[in-house]
């Protein structure tokens, strides 16, 4: 499941619950015009807009979703007493309520991926960087990166999972298999590779948390760079 935007002024975890559950990079935007252009360019397999409190901003922000060419995938998420309020079909390309259950959202999303014509399209995105999991190929920045198979399968992991640290354990069993029988350096070794071929500018996603392990974030702030990075 690539990376989902959600426009909403809540706590997304009070507007749809069923989020948190998901295998999905969700990006939350504010409800205004200005994130239109966010949206867009973030590149997201569906564009979420909360209908909820205020029905017709959310309507209004769809209708500029619905003018862009092409237009991202845009879901409403509405209460029952809006259904009838306004041309919901007219500018959005499904209806889920906030009790959607976490099954459902991914039935859901998968469906309008494939109306879309992207089912299989199998890319993940984190801030600059993308991950075309058929193709195996790594863009950050525009440009194309030459990784191993290993240190790919290391920074797919990671962006799979932002926000999350792993500890050196977990990610030889994870990328590595339980029959690996290398130590945990093999992981340090990586990490500094792709921190090489990610960049000055870039190396910043993924992070190290001293003691615990490694992570990948979008974007880390100046203080989380300052005291948790390491390119060890």
């Amino acid at each position: 499941m690539g990376r989902i935007v959600f426009l909403t002024d809540r706590s997304p975890s009070d507007a749809l619950p069923a989020l948190a559950s998901l295998d999905a990079d969700v990006k939350t935007e504010r409800m205004s015009e200005d994130s239109v252009a966010e949206c867009v360019r973030l590149s997201p397999a569906a564009i979420l807009v909360d209908a909820a409190v205020d029905p017709e901003r959310a309507f209004r922000l769809l209708q500029a979703l619905a003018a862009v060419r092409p237009a991202p995938p845009a879901i409403a998420v509405l209460g029952q007493a809006n259904l009838e309020t306004f041309a919901w079909a007219d500018v959005a390309d499904d209806i889920v309520g906030s009790t959607t259950s976490a099954v459902e959202m991914r039935l859901r999303l998968a469906m309008l991926a494939r109306r879309a014509g992207r089912a299989g399209e199998g890319t993940i995105h984190l801030g600059p960087l993308s991950i075309d999991m058929e193709t195996y190929q790594v863009v950050v920045s525009g440009s194309l990166l030459d990784l191993t198979y290993k240190e790919f399968e290391l920074l797919r992991f990671l962006i799979q999972h932002p926000g999350k640290i792993f500890t050196r354990s977990e990610l030889l069993q994870r990328v590595w298999g339980y029959n690996f029988y290398g130590g945990t350096r093999t992981v340090d070794v990586h990490v500094r590779r792709l921190r090489a071929k990610l960049g000055p500018e870039n190396e910043h996603i993924i992070q190290t948390v001293r003691g615990v392990g490694y992570g990948a974030l979008d974007p880390p702030s100046e203080a989380q760079a300052g005291t948790h990075q390491s390119n060890e």
